[in-house]
């Protein structure tokens, strides 16, 4: 059997009082496509920070690929293998498509940034930045000022800097949060794409992207996995239909899946 890709054992996390992660225990195969759904103010950012470094936990351990990595800064998770997007664009405004893009390759391929270095002569990073923007359908926008971009190419932009750095690892937090339906369509076929061999973790709350892209399903409600199956099997789940209310239990008790 091969290592997960993650493995959160006993995790918790306290901010004075208020437990906010309770005995969170989960593993993710290394390839598998896993959404983490749940009710606003469940957790589920508190538990991308912690699998990410930007929190430490108040106990239980987060492993990436094996070595446990709980307790190390963002960056040093980042350069074993893991990378995230957040809720709120982030992105550097002042810079166009393609610096943006650039200076994750760049981090990738373990350079820096140097004003005396010249990056357009670089053709391995300048190959591979083009192939991302490609990729990422933004290639005709890469000199445009990010700044510039509409809120759809903006998010398709910060999975781009994501994937960018080259993980295996990648944790989308609301990827299409604030979409339409026609961005949202097409934000879930750039995912599928830029995703393909890789690890994919997501935090969404729109249902018919969970369904139509995980392989599996996790529920967190005040800070606890109340139940982890493939997608049939937690649409069906009467303790998830409980703990969502009006429209979402609406979504998960509706019949069949999306093709």
């Amino acid at each position: 059997m091969s290592t997960p890709a993650l493995k959160l054992e006993g995790l918790n996390k306290s901010f004075g009082p208020a437990h906010i992660i309770n005995d969170v225990n989960l593993t993710i195969e290394q390839g598998e496509r896993h959404a983490i759904i749940g009710p606003n103010g469940a957790g589920k950012s508190t538990l991308f920070n912690l699998i990410s470094g930007l929190y430490t936990p108040t106990s239980g351990t987060v492993s990436l690929n094996g070595e446990v990595v709980s307790g190390m800064p963002a960056h040093e998770i980042n350069r074993r293998g893991l990378s995230r997007s957040f809720q709120v664009s982030n992105i550097f405004t002042n810079m166009t498509v393609r610096e943006n893009v650039r200076c994750g390759v760049l981090h990738s391929m373990g350079q820096g940034y140097a004003f005396w270095k010249n990056i357009g002569s670089n053709k391995p990073v300048q190959q591979k930045t083009a192939e991302i923007l490609e990729q990422c359908g933004l290639i005709d926008k890469a000199n445009v000022p990010a700044s510039l971009l509409p809120y759809a190419d903006q998010r398709s932009l910060e999975i781009a800097i994501t994937i960018a750095g080259g993980a295996d690892v990648i944790l989308l937090d609301e990827p299409t949060a604030g979409m339409s339906n026609t961005e949202t369509d097409r934000a879930i076929a750039l995912i599928e794409k830029a995703t393909v061999g890789k690890t994919l973790v997501i935090v969404e709350h729109d249902m018919n992207v969970v369904f139509g892209l995980a392989d599996r399903i996790s529920v967190l409600v005040y800070g606890e996995i109340i139940a982890t199956g493939k997608p049939s099997e937690i649409r069906g789940d009467p303790r998830v239909i409980e703990a969502y209310l009006g429209d979402e239990a609406d979504h998960l008790a509706a019949e069949g899946e999306p093709a």
